[in-house]
C-alpha cells in the first residue's frame, strides 16, 4: 500500500516533467547532426558513404547498448542512467565542436550516440514507478511527443548558431544544454521509494534477457518499433535534408520547415495514438500495420513521381512518415502488458533496438548506393540526384517488408500465448467460485 501512495502525485508529475525535459535535450543531441549535413560534408570533405558513416556510428553504438542499458536501468535505477547519459552527450559534443578530420568527429558521435542510449529506456522505466497503469500508454505517447520538441531546437536555434557562428560555437552550446540535463537528472529525477522488484544482479543477467526475448510479445514489440519508426529516423538524422534540397530543389530554409513538421505531427498524433492504444489494446498491431502502410504508400508515391515532387505530396509523404514516431511507442506499450514489472527494463531496451537497428542498416545501405551510382555515371556526376535518391531510398521498402514479416508471425505467437493465459487464469478461479457451494 505504501508503494501506491505516490502515484499519479504531485512528485510523480514533477519527476516525469523533469526526465522528460532530459530527454527532449538528448533528442536535440541526436538530430542536430542531421541538420549539419551539409557542412560537415564541406568540414571534413566528406562523400555521402562517409557522412552516412556518421550517423551509422551513433545508431550502431545507440542501438547496441539499448539492451546492457535495459538491463542496468533495472540494477541501477533511471536517475544514475540519465546523469551518465548526459555526462556522455557532454563529452561527445565538446569533441564534436574540435573536431578537424573524420575520425575526431566520429568519436564525438561515439560519446553522443552512448548517451543518447541511456535516456529514453530510463525516463520509460519510471512510469509504472511513478503512474497508475492506465495513464501509462498515453504518458507514454506524451513522453514521445515533448521530447521530439528537440528537433526544433534542432532547427531553429542550432540551425542559427551554426549559421551565424559556425561549427564550434554551435557544438559547444549543444554540449552546454546537456549540462542542464545532467542537473536535471541530479536535482529532480528520483527513482521512488523502490524499483518495485528485486534488482538485476550479474549472474541473472542472461536469465533476465532470455526471459524478456522468449516473450512473444517482446518480440511484436521489437518488430513494431523496427517497421515504425525506422523510415522518420533515416530521413531526420541524415538523409531527409539533402533529398529535399539536393534531389528534390527545395530551398534551405523550407526544408527545415518540412522537418519541423515531424515535431507538429507528433504533438497531434501521439495523444490521439495513445488514447487508440489504451482505448482498443487488442488493436494495437493492426493501428501500428495502418501506419506502416501509409508510409509505405507515400514514399512510393514521391518516388514514382515524374520529377521533383509537388509541394502537397511532399508535406503529405513527410506527415505519414513522422505519424511512425508516436506508431512506435505501441511497441513499448506490448512490453508494459506481456512483461513482468522486473524485466520491463530489458525489454523496453530489446524493442528499442528495432527502429534504429532498422535505420542504422538503412542509412548505410543508402549512402552506399548513392555513391555506387555516382561512380558508375564517370567523373564530373552529381552525388545527390533525384534520379541516384530514387533508387537509393527505394531500399526503404525491402527493410518494411521484413519488419512486417516478423510482425505477422510474432503476432501470431502472442495471441496464441494471451489466449493460453486467459485459459489458465480461468481455470486458477473456477474452483476458488466452486468453494462456496461446497
Amino acid at each position: 500500500m505504501g508503494k501506491a501512495l505516490h502515484h499519479d502525485s504531485a512528485r510523480a508529475w514533477l519527476v516525469w516533467g523533469a526526465s522528460v525535459g532530459a530527454y527532449l535535450i538528448a533528442v536535440t543531441q541526436r538530430t542536430s547532426f542531421g541538420v549539419a549535413g551539409l557542412e560537415a560534408t564541406e568540414r571534413f570533405g566528406a562523400s555521402a558513404s562517409i557522412l552516412a558513416t556518421f550517423s551509422v556510428v551513433q545508431l550502431f553504438v545507440y542501438a547496441g547498448l539499448q539492451i546492457p542499458v535495459g538491463v542496468l536501468v533495472d540494477r541501477w535505477g533511471p536517475r544514475k542512467m540519465i546523469a551518465g547519459g548526459a555526462v556522455l552527450m557532454i563529452v561527445g559534443q565538446l569533441l564534436l565542436a574540435m573536431a578537424d578530420s573524420v575520425g575526431a568527429g566520429l568519436v564525438g558521435r561515439f560519446f553522443v550516440g552512448a548517451g543518447d542510449a541511456m535516456t529514453f529506456v530510463s525516463v520509460i522505466r519510471l512510469l509504472p514507478i511513478w503512474f497508475s497503469g492506465y495513464k501509462i500508454p498515453m504518458l507514454t505517447q506524451v513522453t514521445g511527443m515533448v521530447g521530439q520538441l528537440g528537433q526544433l531546437l534542432s532547427l531553429i536555434p542550432f540551425v542559427a548558431l551554426l549559421h551565424l557562428w559556425g561549427w564550434t560555437p554551435a557544438f559547444l552550446a549543444l554540449a552546454a544544454l546537456s549540462v542542464l540535463a545532467l542537473m536535471l537528472a541530479l536535482v529532480l529525477v528520483s527513482d521512488g521509494p523502490k524499483i518495485g522488484a528485486p534488482k538485476a544482479v550479474p549472474h541473472k543477467v542472461k536469465a533476465l534477457l532470455s526471459h524478456a526475448w522468449k516473450e512473444p510479445g517482446t518480440r511484436l514489440g521489437f518488430w513494431t518499433h523496427f517497421s515504425t519508426q525506422f523510415t522518420a529516423n533515416v530521413f531526420l538524422l541524415t538523409w531527409g535534408y539533402p533529398f529535399l534540397v539536393s534531389g528534390q530543389g527545395v530551398s534551405p530554409t523550407l526544408a527545415s520547415g518540412l522537418l519541423s513538421i515531424f515535431v507538429v505531427v507528433a504533438i497531434v498524433f501521439g495523444p490521439i495514438l495513445g488514447s487508440a492504444v489504451a482505448r482498443y489494446p487488442t488493436r494495437r498491431s493492426t493501428i501500428a500495420f495502418g501506419v506502416i502502410a501509409a508510409i509505405a504508400a507515400s514514399w512510393l508515391a514521391v518516388i514514382l513521381w515524374p520529377g521533383p515532387a509537388p509541394l502537397w505530396l511532399l508535406v503529405l509523404m513527410i506527415i505519414c512518415v513522422a505519424i511512425g514516431g508516436p506508431a512506435s511507442m505501441i511497441g513499448f506499450d506490448f512490453v508494459r502488458t506481456f512483461n513482468p514489472q522486473h524485466v520491463i527494463g530489458t525489454a523496453t531496451g530489446i524493442v528499442n533496438v528495432g527502429g534504429f537497428l532498422a535505420a542504422l542498416v538503412s542509412v548505410y545501405v543508402i549512402g552506399w548506393l548513392l555513391d555506387l551510382q555516382q561512380k558508375a555515371a564517370g567523373p564530373g556526376a552529381e552525388l545527390y540526384s533525384l534520379d541516384a535518391f530514387r533508387v537509393a531510398l527505394s531500399f526503404q521498402f525491402l527493410v518494411i517488408m521484413i519488419g512486417v514479416t516478423g510482425m505477422v508471425i510474432t503476432r501470431n505467437k502472442a495471441r496464441r500465448s494471451m489466449a493460453l493465459r486467459a485459459e489458465e487464469a480461468a481455470a486458477e478461479q473456477q474452483p476458488k467460485k466452486q468453494a462456496p457451494e461446497q
